[in-house]
């Protein structure tokens, strides 16, 4: 049997047990993509990241949920940036690459006056497709009904990195209620069978935030809900953007997530628009808060 650490760092947080956990494994070179899908099925966390030497940007992060690998997590991303930064890996360099599946991506690393780590990450070029499923069977996936829906908005699935079907409910009050069904996900997500669930609302618990969301996983990650998503609030960045405020070209969004499971997190979206596209980017900050061993077979 082999052993490695796996070091848990939660995102988009300054306290442990806020935000978001994330595995993070500082060397993985040698590791088979067996090795790392049992890694993160070990280690439970809904993704764990595998740092490893990049011929094409500074760094490479390969993503792994319990369940498969996956394109690009931003959580796990902050989390491996973090723990980086804060054991000087980075010789004080703020400016870097990251090659992942969704492209090689910018980093930037700041110190920010409170004396903490903060890391912007730029998404993929946002991508939108159309819901056409039922609204009611949709809604019913997460213990709700079609009347809670707001009206006013699409329902449409999005990805900067990762695909997930944008929800737009009317009021916070219901986020408490949810139940997800997460199994039967890819019966009515027929247009993305393997997208997540990304319930949302322009009501929010901190009146500094925009927009308030949570999220639920797709049933082949092998998890059930995503504290605070990072790839997601980037996509519904591009979502107020686009149909929320259209007028503005440059905009600054606060986005919470994961008050409902007592995960309290906040993500940074700043998207820039242009005639053909958006430019999105996400910043948070990390902490750390354990390491685990895992074994795994030789």
């Amino acid at each position: 049997m082999k052993t490695i650490t796996v070091y848990q760092y939660d995102a988009f947080s300054t306290e442990p047990g806020k935000g978001n956990p994330a595995g993070v494994v500082l060397r993985s070179e040698g590791l088979t993509d067996s090795d790392m899908k049992e890694i993160a099925a070990k280690a439970g966390y809904n993704e764990t990241a595998f740092l490893l030497d990049s011929n094409q940007a500074d760094l490479r992060i390969r993503f792994f949920t319990p369940g498969y690998e996956t394109d690009l997590c931003g959580h796990a991303t902050m989390a491996t940036i973090f723990a980086l930064a804060s054991r000087g890996a980075l010789d004080g360099k703020e400016l870097l690459t990251i090659e992942t599946k969704a492209g090689i991506l910018p980093i930037k690393v700041t110190w920010t006056e409170d004396d903490e780590w903060s890391i912007t990450m730029k998404q993929a070029t946002p991508k939108f497709i159309d819901f056409e499923g039922s609204k009611e069977e949709l809604m019913h996936l997460i213990g709700l009904k079609e009347s809670d829906l707001d009206p006013t908005l699409p329902i449409q699935y999005g990805s900067t990195g990762s695909w997930t079907l944008l929800v737009p409910v009317k009021h916070l009050s219901k986020f408490q209620e949810m139940k997800p069904d997460n199994h039967r996900f890819p019966e009515v997500l027929k247009e993305v069978p393997k997208a997540s669930v990304h319930p949302f609302c322009l009501e929010t618990h901190d009146p500094a935030a925009d927009m308030h969301g949570r999220h639920f996983s797709s049933p082949y990650s092998g998890t059930v809900e995503d504290a605070v998503t990072g790839t997601a609030s980037a996509v519904m960045g591009a979502y107020y953007a686009k149909y929320i405020n259209p007028g503005s070209s440059d905009q600054d969004l606060l986005v919470e997530q994961g008050q409902e499971i007592g995960k309290d997190g906040r993500v940074a979206v700043h998207v820039l628009k242009d005639q053909r596209s958006f430019d999105v980017q996400i910043t948070g900050k990390a902490v750390y808060v354990k390491e685990l061993q895992i074994s795994f077979p030789d």
